[in-house]
């Protein structure tokens, strides 16, 4: 069949192009899907059936569920392809297979056929990523804190987004004061979406978690310190000094603190066992434990729960 299929070559083309060495991610697989069910209903298809007014892909969103349960796939694997970039891909797939015009001279059932198989590639990638494993760490307890959760780090890395590294900061703070209410908002979900002044507030202390630092989030600290709050960026250890420099170069690194997250949660997790290091694994253990449910709480990801062994 894959000889005979005329969707298959242009679907790989545009999954190369979108996603380029790495995996395709969630967003890209979904709308793949999305758009290929569509030509499974309609064959060819009208760009104003297919694109709302603000040129998303329709089903893309609220519909996606059901798309997704339509071929096996949980809907736990993405929520809504909420991304710009996800739906500019999807009008290039659409594109690419000319709103369906080639496929309009085939027989209807081996145009559903060809689009099953097309379909099945991209619930093939999505059944890989469902399948990955949570992100292990075994903690030898004679490593300091700090190369424990430098450890965590380094597995999620490829896999994060941030999300971890803005989690377990929260985590951190949760444990740490019991009797705050420290906000838990999803990774995605951006300062200026959430109207917020950084991740996490306490008191007139603004958290920002980044795991690469930016220009745009020092000029966020800026802002703070001209609302007369104190920012605090917690980046990896890696990224502390690219901050040092951005932060000098908008004149506020003697007004910002800048600190390395397995520093910021290492250190706190010597300080809440007091000291003592038979406590250090039952604390960190108490930090992930607290870690995985803010996660579980607003992400779709699980699978960036972390176990310690």
């Amino acid at each position: 069949m894959s000889r005979t299929n005329p969707v298959l070559a242009p679907l790989r083309t545009w999954l190369a192009a979108c996603s380029g060495a790495k995996a395709a991610s969630r967003n890209t697989v979904c709308v793949g899907i999305v758009v290929l069910d569509h030509l499974r209903t309609q064959c060819p298809v009208e760009r104003v059936d297919v694109l709302s007014a603000r040129g998303e892909i329709k089903h893309a969103r609220s519909g996606l569920g059901a798309v997704l349960d339509r071929y096996g796939l949980p809907k736990r694997y993405l929520k809504e392809v909420t991304t710009r970039a996800g739906h500019q891909d999807g009008q290039r797939l659409f594109e690419a297979l000319q709103w369906g015009a080639a496929l309009a001279v085939m027989e209807t059932a081996k145009r559903d056929e060809c689009l099953l198989q097309a379909i099945e590639l991209l619930a093939d990638q999505a059944r890989q990523w469902l399948n990955r494993q949570h992100l292990r760490i075994n903690c030898d307890q004679q490593l300091s804190p700090d190369a424990w959760i430098g450890a965590i780090l380094a597995v999620a890395k490829d896999r994060s987004g941030g999300k971890v590294e803005q989690h377990l900061v929260g985590a951190k703070l949760q444990t740490r004061h019991p009797e705050a209410d420290v906000p838990n908002h999803a990774g995605h979900a951006g300062d200026a979406q959430t109207g917020r002044a950084g991740d996490f507030i306490l008191g007139s202390t603004v958290y920002h978690v980044t795991a690469s630092p930016s220009s745009d989030v020092l000029r966020k600290c800026g802002q703070n310190l001209q609302s007369n709050l104190r920012p605090f960026l917690l980046v990896p250890r890696e990224q502390a000094e690219k901050a040092r420099h951005l932060a000098e170069d908008q004149g506020i690194d003697k007004r910002v603190m800048i600190q390395a997250i397995e520093d910021f949660i290492g250190g706190n997790i010597v300080e809440m066992s007091t000291g003592d290091q038979q406590r250090f694994l039952g604390t960190l253990k108490r930090i992930v434990k607290e870690y995985n449910r803010r996660l579980e709480s607003v992400e779709s990801d699980m699978l960036l729960k972390i176990e310690v062994e």
